[in-house]
């Protein structure tokens, strides 16, 4: 029987508004997540939060040991829920989880969080080449703009982008509600 884990990406603090990188429908992105995490943690499903740290002080965001770079209040751990630091976009990177994964004999991962082009798409591509069996909640992601040689793509174009590449690939991908349903 397949056991499952919620790998929750960076929903800190900076992304939200106010933050020092904010970005595009992360409060519903985060609420979203929040209905996600809930129903993980009542099928007793592992629960990952994965916190984003830059190495350095003088990082754009996410700097060590500030507000900024702690995991917001809507999908606060538990003290029973493994947090996995990273300095990377790949969240398997320099980091323990895939030991934490395999400990608990993980074969099915939920991925949520943000960046939706960066370490979303990262982390959800290391899984599917590590073996696990990879969803992504799509509506549970955020962007934001980015711009490429004088072009301006907007964030909901940059994040479909990003989706359909994983689905296309790497994972399926489903709505909060498609998830909640057990779709």
């Amino acid at each position: 029987m397949p056991k499952r884990a919620l790998i929750v990406i960076d929903i800190q603090n900076d992304y939200f508004p106010g933050g020092k990188w904010t970005l595009s429908g992360m409060d519903a992105a985060a609420d979203n997540a929040a209905k996600v995490l809930d129903a993980a943690r009542s099928a007793a499903d592992l629960v990952v939060h994965i916190r984003h740290e830059f190495p350095t002080a003088g990082a754009p965001f996410f700097i060590p040991g500030s507000p900024g770079a702690e995991i917001h209040a809507k999908v606060r751990p538990l003290p029973s829920e493994p947090v996995v630091l990273k300095h990377q976009i790949n969240s398997f990177r320099e980091t323990n989880l895939k030991d934490v994964l395999d400990r608990h004999g993980i074969t099915d991962v939920v991925i949520c969080g943000a960046m939706s082009h960066m370490c979303v798409d990262a982390a959800t591509r290391a899984s599917s080449d590590l073996g696990y069996a990879c969803t992504v909640v799509h509506d549970a992601c955020a962007s934001r703009d980015l711009e490429f040689n004088g072009v301006t793509v907007p964030a909901a174009q940059v994040h479909a982008a990003f989706m359909s590449a994983l689905q296309f690939g790497y994972a399926k991908s489903v709505s909060t509600e498609q998830h909640l349903a057990g779709k």
